[in-house]
């Protein structure tokens, strides 16, 4: 996947000119297509795919990971 880019996920560094970890889906439009992924920390990004490349126009913060209970409680 080509990225105009050039920058990575601020959250984990996995570099956004990589295939993204998962798919979440995939949409056409007249200037190419949009495509919701996930990124390896969580992030939720939208890409958009257009003939002069790939850019992350969007990213979510990763979700917050849950914080274990004391333990008894």
């Amino acid at each position: 996947m080509t990225s105009t880019t050039g920058t990575a996920c601020p959250y984990c560094g996995w570099p956004d000119g990589a295939a993204p970890f998962q798919v979440v889906s995939r949409h056409g439009t007249a200037a190419g297509s949009t495509v919701w992924t996930r990124c390896a920390c969580g992030s939720l990004q939208v890409r958009v795919i257009a003939p002069e490349g790939t850019r992350v126009v969007s990213r979510s913060r990763p979700p917050a990971i849950p914080r274990s209970s004391p333990a008894g409680h």
